[in-house]
Parts: structure tokens; sequence; C-alpha cells
């Protein structure tokens, strides 16, 4: 899988793993906010969009491949 990354311009990335989309990356001024889809309770705001990838990652469990981030 590959992680398409366009930080100049997009403030937006959806999270896209087998079985469809499973988050979003936002980016804003106190950083980039995590939203996780059908999770309760998680999310949160990260320094830098790696670090968000990494959350979004770690999120969906210690099996799961790593999510495709498509900006939008």
């Amino acid at each position: 899988m590959t992680n398409n990354t366009s930080t100049s311009s997009t403030g937006t990335w959806v999270a896209v793993g087998p079985a469809g989309a499973v988050g979003s990356i936002h980016r804003g001024e106190g950083g980039y906010r995590v939203e996780l889809y059908n999770r309760s309770g998680s999310g949160g705001t990260y320094p830098s969009l790696e670090s968000a990838k990494g959350a979004v990652h770690a999120a969906l469990g210690p099996l799961a491949d790593r999510p495709e981030f498509h900006a939008h």
C-alpha cells in the first residue's frame, strides 16, 4: 500500500483500508486532527502528519495493515 501525501495544498486526508474508509486527518492551526470512523472516543490532534497517520494505523489494531492515505 502507498501513502499519498501532499502537504503543500491539502488540508484533508482520508485513510482507506481493505474494508473502505476508516478515518480522516484534517490539518488545522493546532496540528493534525484525527477522526476515526465508527470508533467512539477516539481521535485527537497531533503535531505532524506522520504522527497523525501513525495514530490512525495504531487505532486499527495490532494486526491491521497500514491504510492508504488519500489527499482531498
